[in-house]
């Protein structure tokens, strides 16, 4: 298949097209661009389908491009949120501007484009800005889009700074048009309003028709979205989210959400995945070798082929009866790739396992502790603890200083103990 909008549609990628002649627009290369505006120093889940969906692009021969919105992150975009966005000091968003390109750099290699929004919005003076762009746009429209009403009908309501930032991002794709030739903006689909609202602004000014695609959210079948875990936002950045936890995260995903995530995040053939979930079906398939498959291609994709490598020794070692030995080298390395806690020695030694799980927070009260090991799925150092009276003593200790504690075969904190 050498046309990128029907390869996508059949992966179920796109949630909606603003026309159909964008089929045939792609016939011939194209330049596009997503926006991505720098509220963190670093990507999420969340964000890594635009990243996919670009890099399809540029696999089919078209030109990706990143705006970073150093701009309109200066306002932000209500899409999605029911309360006002902070607003952040100019130098920490050029820190995220800075940590952001960085990220898709290592992600989409150099043929992509980067433009900052900056460059054109914050020398625009407001009175210009208003005749020469604000003229065009009509109150009925903008209150219609959904992310305004929601805000309208919220406690919060909405103010007119984020209010204007529909104007700003669609001055952004009539300028990228007019500048850079750019004839295509992609985004979720939270995004659809902002990128009609650019298609419209460049309809009125040049008479001329560009496109828009929007790709669904990331959620889960509960309609809950992904990306997100306990511990907050599963980052792309190894710092705040480790290799391991970023592995672990989607090897647990259900087999409801298994087979889109694989249609949306990998790039693996179309009729592998196709494959898997007929297997799904007649329950030929092995369970969580879906999962398994999954997280090792988008491990790999994020963090490398020596970060994927890295998390399968980790994950080996961790496996309840795993033959890998559990010595101070390797838990001292399992300690940057996993959630772990210091206690004290006086709060760990001769205490009870089940008082222990609790104060590791692998365990939130003693009775879930107390029901972890009558079920079976307690753990000390890889060994399944049955006695609800069983204390840790001295020897247990890896090094003199280690503790891996499990709850079943996938919930894992490393305690290192202090004096």
């Amino acid at each position: 298949m050498d046309n990128v909008i029907r390869f996508l549609e059949k992966r179920k990628f796109i949630n909606a097209k603003t026309s159909d002649e964008l089929i045939k627009a792609a016939d011939k290369p194209l330049k596009l661009y997503i926006g991505f505006d720098p509220t963190a120093d670093s990507l999420h889940l969340g964000n890594l389908v635009g990243v996919v969906a670009l890099c399809w692009f540029q696999q089919f021969g078209h030109t990706p491009a990143v705006l970073l919105g150093g701009g309109t992150g200066k306002i932000g975009d209500p899409s999605g949120k029911s309360v006002e966005r902070p607003l952040l000091e100019k130098e920490i968003l050029n820190n995220n501007v800075a940590s952001l390109k960085a990220q898709f750099q290592r992600l989409l290699g150099n043929k992509c484009q980067f433009f900052d929004n900056d460059d054109w919005l914050s020398s625009y003076s407001l009175i210009d800005f208003l005749r020469n762009v604000g003229k065009y746009f009509r109150l009925g429209p903008m209150l219609a889009k959904e992310s305004v009403r929601a805000r309208l009908n919220s406690e919060e309501g909405i103010s007119f700074t984020e209010f204007s930032y529909q104007v700003l991002q669609g001055f952004d794709f009539y300028h990228l048009y007019q500048k850079e030739g750019v004839g295509l903006q992609i985004g979720g689909s939270d995004q659809w309003g902002n990128i009609t609202a650019g298609i419209e602004l460049t309809r009125k000014l040049t008479g001329k028709t560009i496109y828009g695609l929007t790709y669904p959210l990331l959620t889960r079948s509960d309609g809950t979205k992904f990306g997100k875990s306990e511990g907050g936002a599963i980052w792309l950045d190894p710092e705040k989210t480790s290799p391991y936890q970023f592995y672990q995260y989607l090897f647990r995903v259900s087999d409801e959400d298994v087979m889109t995530l694989m249609r949306m995040l990998t790039f693996m053939e179309i009729e592998e995945i196709e494959a898997i979930e007929e297997g799904f079906k007649t329950g030929s398939f092995t369970p969580n070798a879906a999962q398994k498959r999954l997280a090792e291609e988008v491990t790999r994709f994020v963090h490398g082929s020596e970060g994927l490598e890295m998390v399968l020794r980790v994950t080996d070692a961790l496996s309840p009866g795993s033959r890998a030995t559990l010595d101070p080298q390797i838990l001292r390395e399992l300690a940057k790739h996993m959630p772990n806690v210091t206690l004290p020695k006086s709060d760990v030694l001769n205490h009870k396992y089940s008082d222990v799980v609790v104060r590791s927070g692998l365990c939130s009260s003693k009775g879930e502790a107390s029901r972890l090991i009558k079920n079976g799925g307690a753990y000390l150092n890889n060994d399944k603890i049955v006695d609800p009276t069983f204390s840790i003593e001295s020897h247990q200790l890896i090094g003199g200083q280690f503790l891996l504690l499990g709850s079943g075969k996938k919930k894992k904190v490393l305690l290192k103990v202090s004096e």
